[in-house]
């Protein structure tokens, strides 16, 4: 049996290689590294793709997100409010631009941010919302929607690690969009282990709204509009063109790798959900999930156990995210007025299992009876 890997890129790579290496030397044969037009055709591919009027390609993910907020025109001090329960760059730059992050709990089931909680942190400081679609799936947007439309704020969807999620409205009734595009703004990663990867750095910002488009275009290449007339603050943030190039070749194939995802975690669902001391992952019925992580909950305190457990067997298995971001030395936040019970229980209870394109039979069956055995312990 292959090595088990939590995301096997190489795998993936040699399905396709042809087509990548053949891309990337058409772009060190043009020598056109930088705006070239390979970024301006993936641009124009993904815009198509997701049904949106703009995407702005940046750096990564994490700029993306502060190239977001910049164009918002907030001033220090705004609040921003978003999920305690996430990865760090989502209040990173929030902190950077000396705004305050305002961090709400979750969901137990689905693990997005909780709407209700949202409702409960708005004060007259507040501007707009960060939603996170956590490993795969959307969070509840028609009730976040409602919420910033009720208190006219903004909203930047947090889209890195879902990316080919849809999401459909109930109220007015209507077909499905693409994850990112309901806000004013959305904000994604190409990160390598993304499910829309590149072989390197690489992001992109979102949006139906020509002004903002105009505005983070300019502010993604240090404020211009015209070369070298400077009428924003802005930031040096561009994808790259042998990115752009490696991320055109694989975009024809995110809805397979998406689907390959969802067949992994349905063959780990019916295997699971009969364990007792395992809670499968919820899924949001208005959000189908793209599973950029399949991430259990491990009851009784047996997480840390079933880890090493696994890690013994040489199966690799991560905890995304161990700490709550309130608690993070960085952003540390002693938050009396509101309760954060359910991030903290899913802080000790989460574990993200192998989830790849790649993963074979053979592969997964292995996992499917090492956690077992476990449980029969």
């Amino acid at each position: 049996m292959k090595k088990i890997q939590m995301v096997d890129l190489q795998t993936q790579y040699f399905k396709i290689k042809t087509e990548l290496d053949n891309a990337v030397y058409n772009v060190l044969e043009s020598a056109q590294f930088i705006n070239g037009p390979e970024v301006k055709s993936f641009q124009k591919e993904l815009e198509e793709y997701l049904g949106v009027k703009h995407v702005i390609p940046c750096a990564n993910g994490t700029d993306a997100l502060q190239a977001a907020l910049m164009a918002l025109d907030l001033h220090e001090g705004d609040e921003i409010i978003t999920a305690d329960f996430t990865f760090a760059a989502t209040v990173e730059v929030i902190h950077l631009l000396k705004l305050k992050a305002v961090l709400v709990d979750v969901d137990p089931e689905t693990f997005t941010i909780s709407p209700e909680e949202i409702e409960k942190a708005i004060s007259p400081k507040t501007k707009a919302i960060i939603p996170v679609h956590l490993f795969g799936q959307c969070a509840d947007l028609e009730s976040i929607l409602a919420i910033a439309k009720k208190h006219n704020l903004f909203i930047i969807e947090d889209n890195a690690q879902a990316i080919g999620a849809q999401y459909s409205m109930e109220n007015p009734a209507s077909s499905s969009s693409y994850a990112g595009s309901f806000g004013h703004l959305g904000t994604t990663s190409f990160f390598p282990s993304k499910n829309l990867g590149c072989y390197g750095d690489g992001g992109a910002i979102f949006t139906q709204d020509d002004d903002l488009a105009k505005k983070l275009r300019a502010i993604v290449n240090h404020g211009m509009y015209e070369r070298y007339y400077h009428e924003e603050v802005g930031i040096n943030s561009r994808l790259d063109s042998l990115q752009a190039a490696i991320l055109r070749k694989k975009l024809p194939f995110l809805s397979q790798y998406n689907e390959a995802r969802s067949k992994v975690a349905t063959q780990y669902d019916e295997a699971f959900k009969v364990l007792d001391g395992i809670i499968i992952p919820k899924k949001n019925p208005k959000s189908s999930h793209v599973f950029h992580q399949y991430t259990i909950r491990v009851l009784h305190g047996k997480r840390d156990a079933l880890k090493e457990h696994l890690e013994a067997l040489d199966i690799p298995a991560m905890v995304y995210y161990p700490v709550p971001l309130r608690k993070q030395k960085a952003y540390f936040q002693d938050i009396k007025d509101r309760s954060f019970a359910n991030t903290d229980m899913l802080c000790n209870e989460v574990l993200s299992l192998p989830m790849h394109t790649e993963l074979d039979d053979t592969q997964i069956q292995y996992i499917i009876s090492s956690i077992q055995s476990f449980f029969k312990i």
